[in-house]
């Protein structure tokens, strides 16, 4: 009874989670002009006014660059301070950690504020490379996170035998430790792209005209009217967020199985 409530209540909760977004799909396909249900019918003229205006295109085009550079900036400063923080021990371990995940728990809008006045002097601001630059620092504490979890089923050991070998420190890791935490590597890279294509706060403090991404054009255009393009462009960002978490699940699983079959064939299983 007690495992059957459980069930119950994880239900429900993913229900009441899933229902504004549920609720919305079906209106990117109505073929009235306004946010009703029961829908008037079904069309596709909400998707072709996205693919066809010089209103809504820039934007995504904005997103996928933002995110592609933010996320590969991000996983390039991201596994190599995971590694440093897995090599670390003691207190100055919790102290560098607590820094690193700051922009995970610190507000949005403080890290919006403090970005704009770092990048306002230097002139950063209304810029794409500042806006990739801001992202990718809100991306990084995904990539330490997941690149840490791999890191815990590394044997440490293997580090040792490669400097007896004669691999230097940077080799050594190149060699033998990024290829067995890849699979963590590409799904922080995958969470900091996901990250880089949802935020929208940030965006409308330092981003201007030209690197308008598309939450921010969505915000924009609910403040001028409601128009159901926009549902159309809140359902295409849904379904990149679930091609995404697919691609992080099967990385995931993919992991396991190389961890599985490397327990399989050390020495001390047999």
């Amino acid at each position: 009874m007690g495992r059957g409530l459980l069930w119950g209540a994880g239900v429900l909760a993913a229900l009441f989670l899933l229902a504004p977004i549920v609720a919305i799909l079906p209106l990117s396909f109505s073929a009235g002009s306004f946010l009703l249900y029961p829908l008037p019918g079904v069309s596709l003229r909400w998707y072709r006014d996205f693919f066809a205006s010089d209103f809504w295109l820039p934007a995504l085009w904005n997103s996928l660059l933002v995110g592609g550079a933010a996320s590969a900036l991000a996983t390039a400063l991201g596994t190599p301070a995971a590694f440093g923080l897995w090599r670390m021990r003691g207190a100055a371990r919790a102290v560098a950690l607590g820094v690193v995940l700051a922009p995970m728990v610190v507000p949005v809008i403080v890290v919006a504020v403090a970005l704009l006045l770092a990048f306002g002097p230097v002139g950063l601001v209304a810029t794409h490379a500042g806006l990739i630059v801001a992202h990718a620092a809100l991306g990084a504490p995904f990539v330490v996170v997941t690149v840490l979890a791999s890191l815990e089923g590394f044997d440490p050991v293997q580090l040792r035998a490669a400097a007896a070998c004669g691999a230097g420190p940077v080799r050594a890791f190149l060699r033998v430790c990024l290829p067995q935490i890849a699979p963590g590597v590409a799904a922080g890279a995958v969470f900091a792209f996901a990250t880089s294509l949802d935020e929208v706060v940030v965006a409308l403090f330092i981003a201007g005209p030209a690197q308008r991404t598309l939450p921010r054009q969505m915000f924009a255009g609910l403040n001028d009217q409601i128009s159901l393009t926009t549902a159309a462009a809140a359902a295409m960002l849904v379904g990149l967020s679930v091609l995404l978490l697919l691609v992080v699940a099967w990385l995931q699983a993919r992991a396991r199985r190389r961890s599985h079959a490397r327990d399989a064939l050390s020495p001390r299983s047999s």
